[in-house]
């Protein structure tokens, strides 16, 4: 009987303190956990007359990752930047950015913070988790806790999870973004 307190104590407390997500809630769709197909949902803060987002790759056609409709009679030649966004190894297709061009002028977007500055107000979802990704977070489809939505107003609250060095443990992050600002507050849920 003195066992059987304590266990059944501890029991209960570890079965009320399980993280859930709200019911108001919403899966986020499986297909949105992938970046590259997260692109053609941004809506620019600016009017650009052109867009895309490529890779590293010094083969054109397989540099092209998204591009916005191109107008006739435009020729880019600009060199890829050294240096890009979501920067994943040394050398060829190891990173993306953006080339806009504006009043005639090519402008690139080659870093985490450019692209927010690119994506401004946060139109929809697909935006605001590109905007996650960049603090890097991921959606992960298998668990609710890392792939849950709602959307306001005033704000896009995710939640989101993190890999711990790229292991298989995962940590689950409440994340509200400010539409306007782009702005985020973050708190850890823990590991799932």
């Amino acid at each position: 009987m003195k066992v059987l307190f304590p266990v059944l104590l501890f029991c209960s407390g570890w079965i009320f303190s399980q993280k859930t997500v709200p019911s108001d809630f919403k899966k986020i769709p499986e297909i949105l956990d992938n970046t590259e197909l997260l692109y053609p949902f941004i809506v620019p803060d600016k009017k650009y007359e052109y867009w895309s987002v490529l890779r590293n790759n010094p083969d054109p056609d397989k540099a092209i990752i998204y591009e916005s409709q191109m107008p006739d009679l435009m020729t880019l030649n600009d060199p890829a930047p050294e240096k890009g966004f979501f920067q994943k190894c040394l050398g060829e297709n190891c990173f993306s950015y953006v080339l806009a061009c504006e009043k005639s002028r090519s402008k690139y977007f080659s870093n985490e913070q450019q692209l927010r500055d690119f994506i401004g107000f946060v139109d929809n979802l697909p935006e605001a988790i590109l905007i996650a990704n960049t603090f890097g977070y991921s959606v992960d489809s298998a668990n609710q806790l890392g792939s849950s939505y709602k959307i306001d107003n005033q704000h896009i609250s995710l939640y989101l999870s993190k890999s711990k060095n790229g292991s298989e443990t995962k940590k689950s992050f409440f994340i509200k973004i400010n539409r306007k600002t782009g702005k985020l507050e973050v708190k850890s849920n823990g590991f799932y």
